[in-house]
């Protein structure tokens, strides 16, 4: 028989941003594990393109960052 699993969050609906994973645990039980949300990655203000160098993170995650992982220090490297 397959062990029923309820969200462990207050949000009860399949939406994009409540994505689980089913994950075994060493004492045998399965429980979900929260998903984070791709990131896009920054672009180009004038021409829209992608910046190379510059890591694809959620908001919050590109706080945590270095400074030199936030953005690049190459001549002609920003617009």
């Amino acid at each position: 028989m397959v062990q029923r699993l309820t969200y462990r969050k207050h949000c009860r609906y399949n939406t994009k941003g409540n994505r689980q994973k089913k994950v075994k645990t060493p004492g045998g039980r399965l429980v979900l594990h929260r998903l984070t949300k791709y990131a896009k990655g920054p672009v180009c203000g004038d021409c829209g393109n992608k910046l190379y160098g510059v890591k694809a993170v959620r908001p919050y995650a590109m706080r945590r960052l270095k400074k030199r992982e936030r953005r690049v220090s190459r001549a002609y490297g920003g617009s």
